[in-house]
Parts: structure tokens; sequence; C-alpha cells
């Protein structure tokens, strides 16, 4: 006797089959798109659970929260910190390479366990923003793999771009945006083509078609950029909302420009709930009050200058002193010229180096944090000299600030703590 039943099972393995299509198809898109975007790096699409939906329509039901941000860690075994990377991507990876996270030919993730936190201003000064983005994320992933952590912070840059404030933006970094911009569409058609896809939204809806004291020649890569990177972009939402805008690890408390008491009494996982929450589009136009003005967590100086009788000592003791466990804050934002220094008795730890070719070109250096007190500093710079003394290894350096010793290259340095 036949069995009539088999044909339809096959039928039916078929059309299950072909409804996977346009998810594959879309999947397919993305990935060349960030190809093109990223220069040549791959990201399979995986599910982001901070990534809230792009498709809106009027009327619908306010969207939750996503999962809360991880604000506090346990003491790392190895922890990297580095400062402002301003759109140079060759420093990026001279600065990973330093400190022993990435392989020097594949640029792979070769950091193990490692925890690496960089602290903001990937945006403006430079041309490879999106570049650096996109790197270190892949980062993200290879590092996950192997049980280590990426974790990115806010800084002053990141927030003004959010805000459309684009007065640091270069040239080449408006053409790289133009360039996303390009490729974004393209992919939005490709979509459009396939049935069973929602009809993708345009970037630039609601973006003006010019702006006062804007250039001609520049008006794309400008409303290319807003397009990415306003409340709810397609490159904000995507990067920017997974960045902590304070991060404490052991006794170490990181922030782009500094705390002060009040930032404290109104909660850090507050403030990196609401930051996250506005990058997503679900506050208002402009950053939080504590993000805008001298006094912001990402625009603070007063434990940066550099003159260090000129920080506030007795400000950061204070501060210091109304987190649990804390014994040093460590900050970008504020140039060091003479490479990463600490003052007030090495609570105040500054590790912006300008590296960058948009700000000083300064030679790559990075911090190392080993547990709670064991650091160093990693740098590339030749005229810092070994030198012994007893069983520990301690490098010469120039008068400056005050200043914890160095090494050259990634040899290992015993620092005190």
């Amino acid at each position: 006797m036949e069995d009539d039943r088999a044909p339809p099972a096959k039928e039916s393995s078929s059309s299950s089959a072909c409804k996977d299509v346009p998810n594959l198809l879309s999947s397919f898109v993305d990935t060349f798109v960030d190809f093109s975007v990223s220069g040549g790096l791959f990201l399979l699409p995986q599910n982001d659970q901070n990534a809230l939906p792009h498709h809106r329509n009027p009327g619908d039901d306010p969207l939750p929260s996503p999962p809360p941000l991880q604000t506090y860690y346990p003491p790392q075994d190895r922890l990297i910190a580095i400062g402002d990377l301003h759109g140079d991507l060759e420093k990026t990876k001279e600065s990973l390479r330093l400190a022993k996270l990435i392989d020097p030919e594949s640029g792979k993730w070769v950091g193990g366990s490692s925890t690496l936190v960089q602290i903001g201003d990937v945006f403006d000064r430079g041309g490879d923003e999106l570049k650096i983005l996109y790197y270190l994320e892949k980062l993200r992933r290879e590092a996950a793999r192997c049980g280590g952590t990426v974790i990115t912070m806010h800084g002053n840059h990141e927030i003004m771009n959010v805000e459309g404030d684009f007065r640091f933006a270069t040239h080449k970094g408006l053409d790289e945006f133009r360039g996303w911009a390009d490729w974004y569409c393209i992919g939005n058609r490709m979509k459009s083509l396939c049935k069973g896809l929602e009809e993708p939204k345009d970037p630039f809806d609601g973006v003006p078609l010019g702006f006062e004291n804007v250039k001609e020649e520049f008006v794309d890569g400008f409303r290319a950029r807003v397009a990415a990177l306003r409340p709810n972009g397609p490159i904000s939402s995507r990067f920017l909302a997974k960045n902590l805008t304070v991060l404490v690890v052991g006794d170490s408390v990181f922030v782009h420009g500094g705390l002060l008491a009040a930032h404290v009494s109104y909660g850090l996982e507050k403030i990196n709930a609401e930051v996250r929450d506005w990058v997503h589009g679900l506050k208002d136009r402009f950053a939080p009050e504590y993000c805008r003005g001298r006094n912001a967590v990402v625009w603070l100086r007063n434990f940066s200058h550099e003159f260090a009788e000129k920080c506030d000592c007795s400000a950061l003791e204070h501060v210091l002193s109304t987190i649990p466990g804390a014994k040093k804050m460590i900050m970008g934002h504020t140039i060091q010229e003479f490479g990463i220094n600490g003052v007030c008795e090495e609570r105040a730890i500054r590790i912006d180096v300008g590296m960058s070719k948009g700000c000083i070109n300064g030679l790559p250096e990075v911090l190392e944090i080993n547990g709670n007190s064991g650091m160093r500093i990693l740098t590339s710079n030749p005229l810092y000299e070994k030198k012994k003394y007893g069983s520990s290894v301690e490098s010469e350096r120039r008068p400056g600030p005050g200043f914890l010793p160095q090494e050259h290259g990634p040899k290992q340095v015993e620092v005190k703590a």
C-alpha cells in the first residue's frame, strides 16, 4: 500500500525552508554592508539584548528598557585601560599590540581572559571612527569566546555626536559616514526587493536636506552623520548603546572626565541606564544634565590638570570615600603630554596620551592593572630605559606630574601599588 502522506511531508519541508529565505537574505545583506563599511571585517548577525527595534509606528506602546548594563565588576586578573582614540585605527591597534591583546599579524584577540576598558572618545579628530567601532565590536565577540571582556565607554565626543554636535569632525570622518550611508541604503534597497521582509526604515527620515553654515560639499557627510548617530540611529543604537558612562572594577573607578560627589549620590547604575536609554531614543533629544557642562562626568577636569598642584585632591578623596572599596579614579579626556601619570598620591590616574594623529600624535601607552593593586604602564616610547633596583625593575621617566614607572614594549615591569 502506497503512503500518500510522503509528498505532503516533503512539500511541507520545502515550504518551511522557503520561509527562512527572507531572514537569511536580510542577514546576508547586513553582513555584506558591515564588510563594506568596516574595511573588510566579518561580523555575523547576532541577537543583541541591548538592541531595540528601529521600526516604530505612531501610537505604539512605549518600549521597555533593555536589560541593565553591568556597572560593577570584581577585580580582574589582568585589565588593560586605553585612553582616547579619536579616529586613529592605526594607533588603536598599536596600543592593543603593546598590551599583547591582539595578534600582530591577524589583529585577532589573543588576550585570553584579559579585560579591556576603552575609556571613550573614539569619535572626532580622525577619519577611522566607524572602523574603530566595528573593530572593537569584533574584539568584544572574540574576547567573549575566550573568557575575556571588552568594555567600551562614553567620552564627551560620543555624547556630542549623538546630540548632533560635529564641531570636531574631520573631512575624512564625514566621508566615512557618507560611505556608510551609501552602503546602508544599498542594503535597504536589496531588502525591499524581498517579499516577506518588513519595509526597511529610511535612515534619513526627518534629517534636514541642508544645514546652516555647512558648506554644500560637506552636506551629504553631515546628513549621514546625523542619520547614523542621532538617538536610536543605526550606528548609535547598535554600538554606542553598549557603552558605559561610569565603571567600577575592583577598587578602580573608570570615567572619561571625572566624578563629583553629586554624581555618586545620584547613582552610578542610574547614570548608565539613563544614558543608554537616551542613546536608544527613549529620552529627550539632548543628553542628561550630568553629561553636559564643565562639571559633567564626561567633561570634568578637576583631577586631570597638567599641574598636579591644581588637581582637587581633597574632592577626589571625598568622592572615592562615597564608593565602597574605591581607591583610585582612572580618567581620559585631558591629554597628558608626558604620558600616563598619577597624582593625588596615585589616586587619580590619567591615561589620555593624545595618541591620535588628530591630537598630538603621541606615542601609544596603556595602563595595566593586575588584581586590585598591581599597576604598570606599557609604552612604545623608546626613550624610557629599564633599570633594576634589587629584585624589582623600574624605568626612567622625564620629570612631570606624579607618575607611575614605565617599561618600553611589552616587557614585564613591577610597580609599587
